[in-house]
């Protein structure tokens, strides 16, 4: 159990009968008229629906025990996510439902971190950003390095993104994994 004004983001919270909820953002509030309380907006850790919900200050939460373990990704099985540990080296499955949109970003290799929650897994983490390959896109025009255009690019793991123009097939770039956005090319 914790309080409100202990909340901090990424916290995960145990609420409506049992359901999980991340704090995404949370802010204290001190009116000059009445008490003080906690604006937070929340998001389901099963269905990514976000949420926002005020408490009155100093009101009782139950946290939820979420473990964070490294992981590396493995493989695809199927329709299954294979997940090994680093530290035992077991292997887990991990549905698509549970992966969701990070699946656009993964390789085989690729460090993740897997929060489970009484030995089921809840959502991979990818770091803010990763570097791939641009496995196929129309070429650039030249002269068209200096304007604000995009053009399509499909990454090396099938998912499609928007590039600047002077982008070519082949050029390893790196990629914000919580917004799809392309933020630069990496020199190798």
């Amino acid at each position: 159990m914790a309080t409100t004004n202990d909340l901090k983001n990424g916290m995960v919270l145990k609420l409506d009968g049992g359901q999980l909820w991340s704090v995404v953002e949370f802010q204290h509030v001190k009116p000059g008229k009445g008490p003080a309380f906690v604006r937070t907006k929340l998001k389901n850790v099963l269905s990514g629906k976000t949420v926002d919900k005020t408490f009155n200050a100093g009101t009782k939460v139950e946290t939820a025990n979420v473990d964070k373990r490294g992981m590396q990704f493995s493989y695809k099985d199927g329709e299954s996510y294979v997940f090994m540990d680093m530290e035992t080296y077991d292997q887990i499955y991990i549905s698509p439902e549970t992966v969701g949109d990070t699946a656009n970003y993964l390789l085989e290799g690729f460090d993740t971190v897997v929060a489970m929650h009484e030995g089921n897994p809840l959502y991979v983490e990818l770091p803010a950003a990763v570097e791939l390959v641009i496995a196929e896109t129309e070429p650039g025009l030249q002269g068209d390095r200096s304007t604000g255009g995009t053009k399509p690019a499909t990454l090396e793991t099938g998912y499609q993104i928007q590039v600047p123009l002077f982008i070519t097939t082949g050029e390893k770039i790196k990629v914000d994994t919580r917004s799809g956005d392309y933020l630069g090319r990496v020199n190798s």
